[in-house]
């Protein structure tokens, strides 16, 4: 039994010391791994080449989103007096500062760079915006508490009551009536716009009167007339405007009576819409006997008058009396100005002026203090030309035209070693009227023409060139007053007389008898006419305030190919003839008996 226990014993401790002999056998090999990782760390290091590579980090391009605006200011007279509940507006532009004398150089434009050629394809835009998930906040759900809390807020807001005082100085202030005028053209121009909803394209309900209008050489088409400004003024000068083409200038004579109005008016009319009210209204002190628009300055408009002044007008200005005017003095004009217009190119150009007291004065818009040169219209060195109108020969600054009371046409030049008048036109019995120079174009073969109207109940035509009458057509029946060439025709003019009666001439077709006679209904007198750029339109005015405006056809204001052909032989045949009635007018007169020539029938 003690043997058993014994062994027992020697077998327990047998397996101890193998377990212990696990452990060192473990802690051994461990010891020489760790040797010899050492080791192995001890190794000498040595210097390797190495290839650098930068790579840049990706730039995030990010701007900020500004907006141009002006700098906050409030004129003193806009804040004085006046209250409001909404914020006021930013009107710092110098356009609103009423102390600056070019506040007209500016607009609230912003400006716009066109050095920078910048694409945007809106197309790529829109489809990524399809691409996008819409959210949108969800209101939530209002009670009857809310509705009625919100309506008594609504309630709780007073209407600000102005006194008289702050009423009326909002409406004294150049911004209300720079405001006003705008919007009230802008609601004239939508309310007068005429829109047929029962227009039948088809064509059914066409009939016959419609054909005959479209035939009609020259058919009616509406008036321009204001019973505030122009009833009872007689119109006194017609100008088309070179920038804006359907825009209309009327020149107005004094209203006797209204001794209370002012008695020169100029009134600024719209061919484009279908408004009855001028587009501007200006007026001075004086009779307007002259106007027109200054070719080089769209928003200016000259006038001369019946004292001898002239007076400028300013469509960007608020007020409608003149912003410049020249001073009453005997260096200038003291009798009525008949004639104003502009003469030379967008560089160097100057107004001239001519009155009946016999003086040619030109002036630069920049200074209307006094005249830069001022000539005497004298024939012969004895006798003083009193002007009553005047026209440039095709558009030569130099050469010019004019009419005077003595029934003389006359052609002068305004530089040169023989400037002033140099040959008369003589062949009227009465004071010339009007004068018209033909607007030479495509021939050169043709001298330069005139046509020249009188109280002697005659329309003249005439050449530079030569001081003999080319033809004279005697078919009004009283005073003529008016003489216009159409600007593309070469062979067509209008005249207008005493009795109402419109007379469109084709020299072409017929030198005798006028192409087209229209009388105006009621008869008025008919003072002025003027075609308008195209030809297709002209303008009358008569002695009522009213400015009658008729449509041409186009067989009637557009030349064919050969017309100025045709026109060249028509004037040699007219001067032909006028040779023959000579000679044939000098054989009667002593006595000797010849065959009249037989009239050219066109």
């Amino acid at each position: 039994m003690s043997r058993c226990l014994k062994f027992q014993k020697i077998v327990f401790l047998l397996k101890e010391l193998q377990i212990h002999y696990s452990e060192l056998k473990f802690y051994f090999y461990y010891s020489l791994s760790t040797k010899t990782d050492s080791q192995k760390k001890r190794k000498r290091l040595g210097f390797s080449q190495i290839n650098e590579i930068n790579v840049p980090p990706k730039e995030n391009i990010s701007y900020s989103k500004i907006t141009q605006t002006f700098e906050s200011y409030v004129p003193q007279h806009v804040t004085s007096g006046v209250r409001t509940d909404s914020p006021r507006e930013v009107i710092g532009s110098p356009k609103f500062m009423t102390h600056l004398e070019w506040d007209d150089e500016f607009s609230t434009v912003l400006p716009f760079d066109e050095s920078v050629n910048e694409t945007f394809d809106m197309s790529a835009v829109i489809n990524e915006i399809h691409k996008m998930p819409l959210v949108s906040s969800i209101d939530a759900a209002k009670t009857p508490a809310d509705t009625e809390r919100e309506n008594e807020h609504f309630r709780a807001l007073k209407v600000i009551q102005l006194t008289d005082e702050e009423r009326d100085g909002i409406m004294r202030s150049d911004r209300f009536h720079r405001f006003f005028d705008r919007a009230s053209r802008l609601i004239e121009r939508v309310l007068d716009e005429p829109s047929d909803m029962f227009i039948d394209y088809s064509g059914g309900d066409h009939d016959d009167t419609g054909n005959t209008q479209r035939h009609q050489l020259v058919r009616f088409g509406r008036d321009f007339f204001d019973d505030r400004w122009s009833r009872r003024r007689l119109v006194t000068a017609l100008d088309w405007s070179p920038i804006f083409p359907e825009l209309l200038l009327g020149a107005y004579h004094a209203n006797d009576e209204a001794p209370h109005d002012p008695d020169g008016v100029c009134l600024v009319w719209n061919l484009k819409f279908q408004k009855t009210t001028p587009e501007y209204i200006f007026h001075c002190q004086s009779a307007v006997t002259s106007a027109t628009f200054a070719t080089y300055h769209p928003n200016l408009i000259i006038g001369g008058t019946y004292s001898g002044q002239i007076v400028l007008w300013d469509n960007r200005s608020t007020k409608r009396t003149p912003v410049q005017r020249t001073p009453l003095s005997a260096s200038a004009h003291t009798h009525p100005v008949h004639a104003v217009m502009i003469a030379g190119s967008l560089n160097a150009h100057n107004l001239l002026s001519i009155s009946s007291d016999g003086k040619l004065c030109t002036w630069s818009l920049d200074m209307l203090g006094q005249p830069q040169q001022a000539m005497e219209l004298t024939h012969r060195q004895a006798r003083t030309v009193a002007a009553t109108c005047m026209s440039f020969v095709d558009e030569n600054v130099n050469n010019f035209l004019v009419g005077s009371e003595d029934g003389r046409a006359y052609a002068g030049s305004r530089h040169g070693n023989q400037a002033g008048i140099s040959d008369a036109f003589e062949g009227h019995q009465a004071p010339i009227t009007s004068i018209s120079s033909h607007p030479l174009r495509d021939s050169v073969a043709i001298s330069p023409l005139f046509l020249t109207t009188s109280l002697d109940w005659s329309v003249k035509l005439w050449s530079v060139k030569e001081t003999r009458l080319i033809c004279s057509f005697e078919e009004a029946s009283d005073y003529v007053f008016d003489a216009h060439w159409s600007p593309i025709h070469p062979a067509v003019f209008a005249t207008v007389d005493c009795t109402g009666r419109l007379d469109l001439w084709n020299l072409n077709q017929n030198s005798e008898v006028p192409s087209v006679r229209t009388v105006i209904p009621g008869q008025p007198s008919l003072n002025k006419c003027r075609f308008h750029s195209s030809g297709s339109y002209i303008a009358i005015g008569d002695d009522n305030g009213r400015i009658h405006m008729f449509d041409l056809n186009e067989t009637m204001a557009i030349p064919h190919a050969d017309e100025w052909t045709m026109f060249s032989h028509t004037i040699s045949e007219l001067r032909q003839l006028a040779v023959e009635q000579k000679e044939n007018d000098a054989d009667t007169l002593f006595g000797q008996t010849t065959v009249p020539p037989t009239p050219v029938i066109h």
